[in-house]
């Protein structure tokens, strides 16, 4: 359950709105009444963790007689089998998730029923400040609660609007129903205020019938996979939970061993020795333990060495119980960082382990009773902690720096912190190793809290430059040897440097694996097209994003479309397409059509070529020439062009989505950074120049834009007014 502060000024507010309580409508019920015919619609929604247990609780209601539920999305979670429990008593396991939004924190699962009550829907685009209504749900898992109440306010959280009431909204009312005085629902409840018991938030019912109107279908075989580590990497020994996402694996609940351990190790025998195993690691409590287990024998001895309570301990697991361990080391480091990222290393050889925190080393022991065996993470009591970068091998800490190589970087830092105007000669010297650059830049700032400022920046900038060239690159390749997802990855890398790359063409991988052996592949474009379209849209949820989300830029950044199977366009073109290209599917291509990027195929009938579309956005729906025409007029009063159904390049495609990107940013900042990296792509586009040079005087870089404006005056483009232009640059100095 979310909870979040609301300012007491609102309250006052409210409560001064609200003395004067409306008339009850036309129409209105007894709340008796209300509640009697709602009942049979209410259901229990239970989250099923490992050995059967239960993990969350929460309530749903009836959408459809054929067995679809609306909840939220958090009541649900991510790879869990849940149960619906109807009013009836009876129990009945989810058979798919059929529509998902993570966003607004809402879900519909399906169960396999044909004769439940559905609720009816209202629409709260009429509700009113003051409206009476009326809440039901399982608080705490009592079930069948009944709260009457009113709307206090409409109100923006985080970019959603949320219906706030004056009712509290306790642990297991989550997803149930808020009704009006006609019994019908006018929103689904959802989060609890911190300021006050009696305050909770719901989200709009018309919300949820986007959800309705365009589903993501997921059975339920699939979605139990989101998120769950690769079983051929990875084995997972005594218990918790492990997941992953964005390429950061999580660990949480208790483990089953002594002090609710629990291992997860790489299926790979570590190397002969001397051998590093090395992972970064941040824990939610520093009262709590996680960190690298090593030389395990794949059941219970094995070493650790980890945080706990904010200490750092090497210990050796002989066996099951509390008996059988040793406390090799518990030391203090000032090297290690309590609520942060922090990276742990060890180097073993045949008579000593040698353990570092942070590059610095925090304790050597001189033990030789386990060698040999996997590596992985480990886990303690009711620890919740993330990894990232775990590697085992001759040397597993690729980020460790040779000291010659921080004495050079941490010079080249101290001469840009003497001359902060040196940045662009600065990041020519530091680009050659960017990991290595941004781990010296990201320790001199932590001691130089004065000038923190200029080295993130500059951090930024080697770390988005060496992007940027290996983005040029890669695009620089002939088309068909371009490999389209990786490009747009590295736009995602662009904007978060911590992103794995890797573990996101690896779930394409995964997605090859599944289809390579289809005989539909091998037949015609047509029928092929039509096996990807049915595995990515209906088999695995794949959807247009909805509504006002269209310009948030996770619908733009590929990680996060291949997480929540939700994007525009441009991106679910890709990711199509590379599906298409990895597997020999040959004949597809992307069709750059304004304002909504589509994808066709070209087939003959009756001697003739008629093209064929592939609507991404709207479920891979297959489109004829003249319907994808009326539908583009439609949305933008403009014909399609033929030059427009000609084959796009992989380096068009990106440069369509970073052109996307410029507008749906809402920082400047972050508008000059795809400006930077478009020009990088393609340094002749006049138009992106002129706005580089807005921009940059934005931001007071007249220097910057001086010289854009430059660069368009020697070109002399002529699509521009180049009086426009030169009086602009004599006007800056």
């Amino acid at each position: 359950m979310r909870t979040f502060l609301i300012p007491v000024l609102w309250l006052s507010l409210c409560g001064a709105a609200l003395t004067k309580t409306p008339p009850k409508p036309a129409g209105s019920k007894p709340v008796t009444e209300i509640t009697e015919a709602a009942r049979p619609s209410i259901v229990t929604v239970t989250q099923i963790g490992r050995g059967g247990s239960q993990e969350a609780l929460g309530t749903g209601f009836v959408i459809s007689a054929d067995g679809l539920i609306a909840t939220n999305m958090h009541v649900i979670g991510h790879a869990r089998r849940i149960q619906v429990q109807l009013s009836d008593g009876t129990s009945h396991d989810v058979t798919a998730i059929h529509a998902t939004d993570q966003t607004l924190d809402l879900a519909i699962i399906q169960i396999d029923q044909h004769d439940l009550t559905p609720i009816a829907l209202g629409d709260s685009d009429k509700v009113k400040q003051g409206q009476q209504v009326v809440a039901i749900g399982h608080p705490q898992g009592l079930e069948f609660s009944v709260v009457e109440g009113v709307v206090s306010a409409l109100r923006k959280i985080e970019e959603t609007t949320m219906i706030q009431i004056a009712i509290p909204i306790e642990q297991g009312n989550s997803g149930g129903p808020l009704l009006d005085l006609q019994g019908r629902v006018q929103g689904i409840l959802t989060l609890k205020s911190a300021v006050t018991e009696n305050l909770g938030f719901a989200h709009p019912v018309n919300q949820l019938k986007s959800l309705i109107a365009k589903p993501n279908p997921v059975p339920m075989s699939r979605w139990l996979t989101i998120g769950v580590l690769d079983k051929k990497s990875w084995q997972q020994l005594l218990g918790a939970r492990w997941t992953q996402h964005a390429g950061v694996i999580q660990a949480e609940s208790t483990g089953e061993g002594f002090g609710g351990r629990s291992l997860c190790l790489q299926k790979t025998d570590v190397p002969g020795l001397p051998f590093d195993a090395s992972v970064t690691v941040k824990l939610d409590d520093e009262a709590g333990a996680a960190g690298l287990a090593f030389c395990s024998d794949g059941h219970d001895q094995h070493y650790g060495f980890y945080p706990s309570a904010g200490k750092l301990r090497l210990t050796r697991f002989n066996g099951p119980d509390v008996f059988s361990w040793t406390i090799l080391a518990d030391v203090p480091s000032s090297a290690y960082h309590k609520g942060d990222w922090n990276t742990l290393r060890v180097h073993v050889d045949e008579d000593k382990i040698q353990c570092f925190v942070n590059n610095t080393l925090v304790t050597e022991q001189q033990d030789n009773v386990l060698r040999g065996g996997q590596a992985g993470l480990c886990k303690f009591r009711q620890t919740k902690a993330q990894f990232k970068a775990f590697r085992c091998g001759d040397q597993a800490d690729e980020a460790i720096i040779p000291d010659q190589l921080a004495t050079k970087l941490k010079s080249d830092v101290d001469n840009y912190l003497k001359q902060p105007a040196t940045t662009e000669a600065t990041v020519e010297k530091l680009i050659t190793q960017p990991a290595a650059a941004r781990e010296v830049l990201q320790q001199r700032a932590k001691a130089l809290e004065e000038q923190a400022a200029s080295l993130r920046k500059l951090e930024k900038d080697v770390h988005r430059q060496s992007v940027s060239r290996e983005l040029v690159s890669l695009l620089q390749r002939p088309a068909d040897q371009t490999e389209l997802l990786h490009a747009a990855l590295l736009i995602a890398k662009y904007d978060n440097a911590e992103l794995d790359v890797n573990a996101y063409l690896h779930v394409m991988d995964r997605m090859v694996d599944e289809l390579k052996n289809d005989p539909a592949l091998k037949k015609s474009t047509a029928v092929a097209a039509a096996r990807l379209t049915k595995y990515l849209f209906e088999e695995n949820g794949f959807h247009g994003t909805r509504g006002d989300e269209m310009e948030d830029l996770s619908n733009s950044h590929l990680n996060e479309v291949l997480d929540d199977r939700e994007g525009i366009p441009i991106t679910l073109s890709i990711v199509y397409l590379e599906l298409a290209r990895r597997l020999g599917v040959t004949g597809i291509y992307g069709a750059s059509l304004p304002a909504r990027f589509m994808l066709a195929y070209d087939e003959e009938f009756a001697g003739e070529k008629l093209t064929k579309l592939i609507d991404v956005f709207d479920h891979g729906k297959l489109l004829s020439k003249h319907e994808a025409e009326m539908l583009i007029f439609r949305n933008t009063g403009s014909a399609i062009q033929d030059k427009l159904l000609q084959p796009a390049t992989p380096r068009h495609m990106i440069l369509r989505m970073l052109y996307s990107m410029t507008g749906f940013s809402k920082k400047t900042e972050q508008t000059m950074a795809y400006l930077d990296l478009i020009l990088a792509i393609d340094p002749e586009s006049s138009q992106e120049r002129l706005s580089r040079a807005l921009t940059r005087m934005k931001l007071n870089d007249v220097a910057g834009a001086r010289s854009d404006l430059e660069k368009l005056l020697e070109s002399q483009p002529k699509e521009m007014d180049m009086e426009k232009i030169d009086s602009l640059y004599h006007s800056l100095r």
